[in-house]
């Protein structure tokens, strides 16, 4: 497909609204996986601490 201008790129033959708005959903669910995994990772994490201090502790 090919267009004369930005303007026709950005309307995608009619369907830009679908278009763009589809691919912006799936960056912002990308963006908030990204974010979930890091929180999931660090409560791991400090979850892992606290249990290795709870077996040091006498």
């Amino acid at each position: 497909m090919r267009w004369e201008s930005w303007s026709q790129f950005w309307d995608m033959g009619g369907y830009g609204l679908y278009v763009w708005g589809s691919m912006g959903m799936t960056f912002l669910f990308l963006l908030l996986e990204i974010w979930q995994a890091r929180v999931a990772h660090q409560h791991a994490l400090a979850l892992a601490r606290t249990e290795a201090d709870l077996k040091e502790s006498p």
